[in-house]
């Protein structure tokens, strides 16, 4: 199948974890290819989540500047303009550039403007998501989720918690997601990687997403897949870095077909387009070759990924008509 030619949602894709050569050059001409390869991009196998995360570093190293922000902002719409991904929620946490004297403010105005100039050069629909982290305590959360209030109006949709699952707890950022919650914030949140179904369960009840970033280890717990069902939580599930980061052995191991068999909702994503080495093409030949999915599967997982965006319901009808329209295509050839 063509998978260049189907259009393509993405709900979890980080944006400092995404940087291309070509942008690394921009800014830093220095870095060669080896380089990049060896610092930016992760081997098919790390030790574990956080040893993944190491190559973030340097992403977001080289986004501490207005200018920097923008290159890799525009960068990565290119990026999803070859790949055909017609809307992509795009997240990234502000207090990770302001080394260098941005305020958090401005590093979420810079990539919003960034954005709304990509979006109009691409004609890639695609919005923002604000992400506080596990090791930041409870005033960093709360400066997150008061940015996304900030900015509601703007390409800013959601909030979400990443990083270390399995070393901090996330006690110190209930009060930011209540904050969420109580303000009609849309939130995700990592959880089911790094750790198992329990951790998927006590981000449900103390952070209460409607969408978890992951949580493919969901399957080990039949009850929590039966709430998953009855309560319509999605989950944003990523192949090629669970394998990575060791949550599962092998893709033959990863239980992405297991979780659509059992009528969870779900949607495939890169998760890290530059660590992973991946695009949703490679992706969706990957499940294709391990799984033998077909443009049912991917059908599906699309409308998923749209029913359960932070966008507007608007945007929402027009990305069913236009998904709609080329499958149906694909079916008539």
């Amino acid at each position: 199948m063509n998978y260049q030619s189907l259009p393509k949602i993405e709900l979890h894709l980080h944006l400092d974890c995404s940087l291309s050569y070509n942008v690394v050059q921009k800014i830093n001409p220095a870095i060669t290819l080896e380089e990049y390869k060896e610092s930016f991009i992760a081997p098919p196998k790390c030790t574990d989540l956080m040893d993944y995360l190491k190559r973030a570093v340097k992403g977001f190293e080289m986004m501490q500047t207005k200018e920097q922000l923008q290159l890799v902002t525009l960068d990565l719409m290119e990026q999803l303009k070859a790949d055909n991904v017609i809307y992509a929620e795009i997240r990234f946490a502000p207090l990770l550039h302001i080394a260098n004297g941005l305020t958090p403010q401005e590093v979420v105005q810079t990539i919003n403007d960034a954005l709304e100039i990509g979006i109009k050069n691409t004609g890639v629909e695609a919005r923002l998501i604000l992400c506080t982290l596990r090791q930041y305590n409870h005033d960093q959360s709360m400066i997150t989720v008061k940015l996304v209030e900030q900015f509601k109006g703007a390409h800013v949709v959601g909030f979400d918690i990443a990083g270390d699952e399995a070393g901090y707890p996330v006690d110190a950022h209930v009060a930011a997601f209540e904050y969420a919650k109580a303000n009609g914030i849309h939130v995700t949140s990592h959880g089911g990687e790094a750790c198992g179904a329990d951790s998927v369960w006590n981000v449900l009840e103390n952070l209460h997403p409607s969408r978890i970033g992951h949580g493919v280890r969901s399957v080990e717990d039949e009850k929590l897949i039966n709430h998953l069902k009855e309560k319509k939580i999605h989950l944003e599930v990523c192949p090629t870095s669970n394998v990575q980061t060791n949550v599962v052995d092998t893709i033959q191991d990863h239980p992405v077909d297991r979780i659509y068999r059992k009528g969870i909702s779900m949607s495939i994503n890169c998760d890290c387009r530059t660590i992973s080495n991946v695009t949703l093409c490679s992706e969706y030949d990957l499940l294709h070759q391990t799984f033998g999915w077909d443009k049912k599967h991917f059908l599906h997982c699309s409308l998923e990924a749209i029913t359960h965006a932070f966008c507007d319901e608007v945007l929402k009808d027009k990305l069913r008509k236009k998904v709609n329209e080329v499958y149906l295509g694909f079916e008539e050839m």
